[in-house]
């Protein structure tokens, strides 16, 4: 057993996104990866507590104008995806994902808004901006992309097969 491996077994991920995925498929695929992320590392995915700047939903809306859900992650190393946030390549987001472990971070959370983007307190609060592409996503997609490449980042770390 590698010392990344042992290393990563203890980080945990959430996923906090902005509202459950409309499309089936994606929702499909996003249970499959999760599901695959699984047999790597411990992985949540949870609905949005307001992430966003903007939410129709009046539960999400309560949470949204309570600013101290952010206060709940402040022992967690928070990663917003954002357009304009770094790129790195497979091979680069593996190597962090390695490294996090290796630095004692326990709990990595990515967040995922909505169609209005976030709040400029929720990005104050982050300790990354990492962007997924230059072209603009849907929160859907984004989300699936990212546990896409999160699997794909474990893959790498173990040396576990995976189509290129």
């Amino acid at each position: 057993m590698t010392r990344n491996h042992q290393s990563a077994s203890q980080v945990r991920i959430r996923i906090i996104r902005e509202g459950k995925p409309k499309d089936a498929n994606l929702r499909a695929l996003q249970t499959e990866y999760q599901e695959r992320i699984k047999h790597f590392i411990d992985i949540r995915i949870e609905e949005s507590p307001g992430v966003g700047r903007g939410t129709r939903s009046p539960r999400l809306k309560s949470r949204s104008r309570n600013p101290g859900w952010l206060e709940e992650l402040r022992q967690s190393y928070k990663v917003l995806l954002d357009p304009s946030g770094r790129e790195w390549t497979s091979e680069q987001f593996a190597e962090w994902l390695g490294e996090r472990a290796l630095r004692g971070t326990r709990e990595l959370v990515f967040l995922v808004g909505g169609d209005k983007g976030f709040a400029p307190e929720v990005r104050e609060q982050a300790d990354l901006l990492l962007g997924l592409s230059r072209m603009t996503l849907t929160h859907d997609w984004a989300c699936t992309l990212l546990l896409e490449q999160i699997y794909r980042g474990f893959a790498i770390l173990r040396r576990f097969p995976y189509a290129k």
